[in-house]
């Protein structure tokens, strides 16, 4: 590695290096505020040097990593996604009783394993940012250690994870026998011994299980609500947005590269686990009572959603799933942004009764819960209604038809549920007796509340006028393909 190849990745480097001086400085100096300010800065260190890292043509840094469009533009999104994370932590974790400044570098370290994941060319350098990410999330679900539910979310969390590494690795090393190479470019006019094509299948399959048990698709969620339950609210927005956007990202790299359009068998297999994604996440939402439990369910549901795109052809598809990851980030960030400003580490403020009148006692919060909320819903003028039709375009393009009528069913059952919390939120008190609790809520004039009011902005600003987000995914995406 020469000194010109560390020039495309100075926003990793950028990254890495502020997460050791944040540890050094914890070792030697504990200071909650300053280890909060260290996040912060090299979130956005790393983000400005987004731009000096890509000159405008993919440039490959040694075999494990390439520097491309996509991945600057899903750098971006995660690092711009973890800064808010981080916003939205501090009054939360500031109220925590014990060590606090841990989970910041947590943050940054799961940062990073996410950054690593969208840039990978090779199967080393997708399996070391994996377990950079999930290594970190173990512990930031865990982080209330002496909460049994956090516990228990924890170490379901890392059984999930366990066995997503190894089908993953398994898959991999399938793969490795088959082809004789790690790197995903190569993949591509690798020569298959007709003997071993059924032994590449099941690698496939292998790393599709893999995938899907960290996207949490259908049918490898069942333990998804209850990680999404017990982990803490900002961290709980954390793993719906920047992990499992990057490890979207990365899937879309991979089988961007090796075609499912080639393979009707895995092919066949993305289409079932979306329908099934779709049509699960939001019947299971219908029963939901926990506000926590909707969101997860609603995840599950979106992340069929982005399959419809993932699976049609075309640069126009890629487009489409780019833009509904931002509309979906910003969207989810909003929501759980509002749960974690209502809540602190000793009760969350989860329970649907609990939101009954909110509107009468958090006027704003409600207003900007109610935009996540028509946003994931997909309801006018919000930017998740915008993305919904980029992918619905995208799969008339390629005609997926029963894709298709299945999103706009499985759209339509998504309004009730979430329609079902607007409702509970706008009720007047004297119409039920109000439950007894106090919403642990600061002021609507603190940082929290500042950053809810910018996303809300961002949900309805880019929905009623997306140009300057397709802009840049036009630059970025449509460029590099």
């Amino acid at each position: 590695m020469t000194t010109a190849d560390l020039v495309p990745i100075l926003p990793l480097i950028v990254l890495t290096a502020f997460s050791v001086i944040a540890l050094l400085a914890v070792a030697f100096y504990r200071n909650y505020w300053l280890t909060v300010f260290l996040a912060l800065l090299g979130l956005a260190a790393a983000f400005i040097t987004l731009p000096l890292s890509y000159s405008g043509q993919p440039q490959e840094v040694t075999p494990l990593l390439i520097i491309d469009g996509p991945a600057v533009f899903y750098m971006g999104l995660i690092f711009v996604a973890s800064f808010v994370v981080v916003l939205l932590s501090t009054r939360y974790i500031e109220a925590y009783k014990g060590f606090r400044e841990e989970y910041y570098l947590l943050l940054m370290f799961a940062a990073l394993g996410s950054a690593v994941l969208v840039a990978s060319d090779h199967f080393a350098s997708f399996f070391l940012g994996l377990e950079t990410l999930s290594v970190a999330l173990y512990a930031l679900i865990a982080y209330p250690q002496l909460e049994r539910r956090s516990i228990e979310a924890g170490i379901k969390y890392l059984i999930l994870a366990g066995a997503t590494s190894a089908f993953m690795l398994f898959g991999m090393a399938l793969i490795y026998t088959v082809v004789g190479t790690l790197e995903f470019t190569e993949l591509v006019t690798a020569a298959v011994p007709a003997d071993l094509t059924r032994l590449l299948y099941v690698g496939w399959g292998l790393l599709l299980v893999g995938i899907g048990f960290k996207l949490a698709l259908v049918p490898f969620h069942l333990w998804t609500p209850d990680v999404y339950q017990g982990a803490p609210a900002p961290v709980t927005g954390f793993i719906a947005s920047v992990s499992k956007g990057g490890m979207f990202a990365l899937m879309l790299r991979y089988f961007n590269l090796v075609s499912i359009h080639d393979t009707q068998v895995v092919w066949n297999l993305f289409a079932i686990i979306a329908i099934l994604s779709m049509l699960t996440g939001n019947i299971l939402a219908l029963l939901q009572n926990n506000v926590k439990r909707i969101l997860a369910y609603s995840s599950i549901s979106h992340l069929g959603y982005l399959l419809v795109a993932f699976l049609a052809s075309g640069a126009f598809a890629q487009q489409a799933v780019a833009f509904y990851l931002v509309a979906y980030f910003a969207t989810t960030l909003s929501a759980f942004g509002v749960v974690t400003l209502l809540s602190d580490p000793e009760k969350e403020t989860e329970e649907l009764d609990e939101y009954l009148a909110l509107f009468w006692r958090r006027p704003w919060l409600a207003i900007i819960f109610v935009i996540a909320l028509i946003s994931l819903a997909g309801i006018p003028p919000s930017i998740g209604l915008v993305g919904k039709i980029f992918l619905a375009a995208a799969g008339v393009q390629s005609s997926l038809w029963l894709l298709l009528i299945v999103l706009v069913v499985a759209s339509v059952i998504g309004v009730f549920y979430y329609m079902r919390v607007v409702i509970t939120m706008f009720r007047r008190p004297e119409e039920m007796a109000l439950p007894e609790f106090t919403l642990a809520a600061a002021p609507f004039s603190n940082v929290e509340g500042v950053v809810l009011a910018v996303l809300a902005l961002l949900v309805v600003g880019l929905g009623l006028y997306p140009v300057p987000v397709l802009s840049i995914i036009e630059r970025l995406i449509a460029g590099a393909l």
